[in-house]
């Protein structure tokens, strides 16, 4: 794979101005888009060393532990659309993640994509980074749906599938996207490494298979415990 310079990869940085140009013209909160900019970057270039040094050492503890603080975080991340506190709600989106993220983990990387060792880290953490970052998208979606229909005067039971319905709007737009609209990013880095599109195909259904499934399981898992939080 071609390797890119910085001063190739400066050059992306340019419709980024143009952006932050447009939001500073239209009056707009310009500072926080430039933070989060930075913020990426300087996230992006720390987890590259710290990543880069997990493969060296190559140890099942470290990649557990890396997986327990990516759940924590998520879980704890995804509740930020509900106004109700989140010390309620945490337990129940840690639960739900084990259930539907780490069940869906154990499945592709043991039974589908055979993993010798099974904690293989370049391997096993970009998995799981993707499983858990979808869950924690369906979980945000479905607790602020949750939450908005009831204060409507939906019940629980409406709200709930209302719920699931609006959380799993953006995995089954990509289903419906992929390869029509759009090739995706295991599928492309695969192609553009020069690995065969029939093979990249593969990987790209199982990509897929593993988004639908865990989110779909995590938000059900979540919807159905937090019952007696969203209804005192």
């Amino acid at each position: 794979m071609q390797t890119i310079s910085l001063a190739s990869l400066a050059f992306a940085f340019f419709p980024v101005f143009v952006v932050i140009f447009i939001i500073w013209r239209w009056n707009m909160s310009y500072r926080a888009s430039i933070y989060a900019i930075f913020r990426m970057i300087v996230q992006l270039l720390l987890i590259g060393y710290v990543l880069t040094y997990i493969f060296e050492i190559n140890s099942n503890y470290i990649v557990i532990v890396i997986l327990t603080i990516m759940l924590l975080a998520a879980s704890w991340i995804s509740l930020r659309t509900t106004s109700l506190p989140k010390k309620n709600l945490l337990l129940y989106a840690i639960f739900s993640m084990l259930i539907g993220g780490v069940t869906v983990l154990i499945i592709i990387t043991q039974g589908v994509l055979l993993l010798e060792p099974w904690y293989s880290p370049s391997f096993i953490i970009p998995i799981a980074g993707m499983i858990f970052a979808n869950c924690m998208n369906g979980i945000s979606l479905a607790a602020e749906r949750l939450e908005s229909e009831l204060n409507q005067g939906k019940t629980y039971e409406e709200a709930k599938i209302i719920a699931l319905r609006t959380s799993l709007i953006p995995i089954t737009n990509m289903l419906l996207a992929v390869g029509l609209v759009s090739l995706p990013g295991m599928m492309t880095g695969q192609i553009i490494s020069g690995v065969s599109p029939m093979i990249a195909v593969r990987y790209q259904i199982m990509v897929m298979c593993m988004f639908f499934g865990s989110t779909g399981i995590t938000v059900a898992v979540f919807l159905c415990s937090v019952r007696g939080q969203f209804t005192k």
